[in-house]
């Protein structure tokens, strides 16, 4: 068994302590670039296929009514939270008792390409491809296979650095991630959703989209499930060059899933002995699926209510990507600043006042204050964001795009900090329950109200509750290392 490093400080002879998080050397600075990259891989689909391009897509072509096509979306993603309540634990344990964790990282790659690319076949009114249960079913393997994800690819931080460099490189892969994202968006900007409307800005873009894809088909929008696989495919190859893993112990598969159904048991009856790690969890487990939620509704309310088309909300993201970018080295810098429970405190705040902005913006109101978009005229001749709420709304959701992701970037270095060493994985396994559990709540509570009031702001309004319940929680939670159970 690995040794468990001093909670704080250096080793006992006053030396500095180079060591990672989980005793074991740190990995070098090409190993630490390579588990950035790996945020790279993996953040162009939460932009095409979670949030920007496909949900808008799929509520107001594929339904035909964004109302209903956010009811099903939040259905769609209650029910990954049902799969990552069951699997997300056991699957963190199997991982501790196998040793290594990149074929499991290798297992849901394998799994998510594939059914990224089978959501080209999502046709519009879902006549003559996948039906729409189908495409709700990719839905919620892609999206539960995301956060399988989190739970190897988050364990392997803690072994490749320092408790000194672990925050910086916490926000590192999040900012790279996000520059992912900022790629990927730029190349369907410019490359196939202008093209597509006939925008070609004096002859600079091409007059047709890329690849020959068809705008009366809606490959334009379709392509996003494709792009982000192969995306997902390629930039994963350096972690599986470069970074150091785990040896495997030999321990078989079978023996595995219940020597790790043991270790959760023993999990849940010692609680009292890790009573800190589960105030943080549920905690985090609050806010984080409030945030979840503001990620997996904002292009779908957007759409809804000022009525954007895809060049429009790729735009908007876009401006959005660079503030989530320095968002990841903000909540590095507050991590190592003011330690990670008042920086989860100062980013859940931000967001709280950020979405309570949000949904005071509408198509005719900015801050619950009527506006008369039509008597004010448009602001600018530019075609995209010509009114003042839209301005405002963009504005609004720039301070959201950084608090949100500084609280992602500081909530797995706290949970790096806090849980025991020798069960690191299965501790993320709980700690992506964490961010998923409350998908019973936050995504039906978004169906209910959107359903209740007809109304898209009511349900997206309804994420602040988590956000508030999870900030309360924090006052609880100390900054220490949690005993050993075994």
């Amino acid at each position: 068994m690995t040794a468990v490093p001093p909670a704080s400080g250096g080793p006992a002879d006053g030396t500095p302590d180079h060591r990672s998080v989980t005793g074991e050397k740190p990995g070098g600075t090409r190993a630490q670039f390579s588990w950035a990259l790996f945020d790279f891989a993996r953040s162009p689909y939460l932009s095409l296929v979670y949030i920007f391009v496909f949900p808008p897509y799929f509520a107001n072509t594929v339904i035909g009514d964004p109302v209903r096509g956010q009811e099903a979306w939040s259905f769609a993603n209650t029910m990954v939270g049902v799969c990552v309540a069951l699997f997300a634990p056991l699957l963190g344990a199997m991982s501790d008792r196998m040793g290594a964790r990149k074929p499991w990282l290798g297992l849901v790659v394998g799994i998510m390409a594939p059914c990224c690319f089978a959501l080209w076949y999502a046709m519009p009114g879902a006549q003559g491809g996948l039906s729409v249960n189908a495409i709700l079913i990719l839905i919620v393997v892609l999206a539960s296979c995301f956060q399988f994800s989190e739970v190897f690819y988050n364990a392997l931080l803690a072994s490749i650095a320092s408790p000194q460099r672990i925050g910086g490189l916490s926000g590192l892969g999040i900012a790279v991630g996000n520059s992912g994202t900022l790629l990927a968006l730029v190349v369907m900007l410019f490359g196939v959703a202008m093209p597509a409307s006939g925008m070609t800005l004096g002859g600079l873009l091409p007059s047709h989209p890329l690849f020959g894809l068809d705008p009366a088909a809606q490959e334009h929008n379709r392509i996003a499930g494709p792009a982000a696989g192969l995306w997902l495919l390629v930039f994963s190859i350096p972690l599986w060059l470069w970074l150091p893993d785990r040896p495997s112990t030999g321990i078989s598969a079978g023996r595995a899933i219940r020597e790790g159904l043991s270790q959760v048991w023993l999990t849940v009856k010692r609680a009292r002995r890790i009573a800190n790690v589960g105030r943080y969890l549920l905690a985090r487990m609050l806010y984080t699926d409030g945030m979840i939620a503001i990620l997996a509704y904002t292009g779908i309310y957007a759409a809804g209510i000022f009525h954007w088309d895809l060049p429009t909300l790729l735009i908007f993201a876009v401006i959005l990507t660079p503030f989530s970018i320095s968002g990841g080295f903000i909540g590095g810098w507050l991590d190592d600043t003011l330690g990670p429970k008042r920086s989860i405190q100062i980013a859940v705040g931000a967001t709280c006042v950020g979405m309570v902005a949000s949904v005071s913006i509408s198509s005719h109101q900015i801050f619950f204050i009527p506006y008369d978009v039509a008597a004010a005229g448009p602001l600018w001749s530019f075609p995209y964001f010509r009114t003042l709420p839209e301005i405002a709304y963009v504005a609004v959701t720039m301070m959201l795009a950084i608090s949100v992701t500084a609280s992602f970037s500081i909530s797995r270095t706290m949970m790096a900090r806090i849980a025991p060493v020798s069960m690191m994985s299965q501790f993320f396994g709980l700690y992506a329950l964490s961010g998923t559990a409350t998908g019973f709540l936050g995504h039906a509570s978004v169906a209910f109200f959107t359903g209740a009031f007809h109304s898209q702001r009511a349900g997206f309004a309804s994420t602040v509750i988590l956000l508030v319940a999870g900030l309360i929680m924090m006052r609880w939670v100390r900054e220490e290392r949690a005993q050993e159970l075994a």
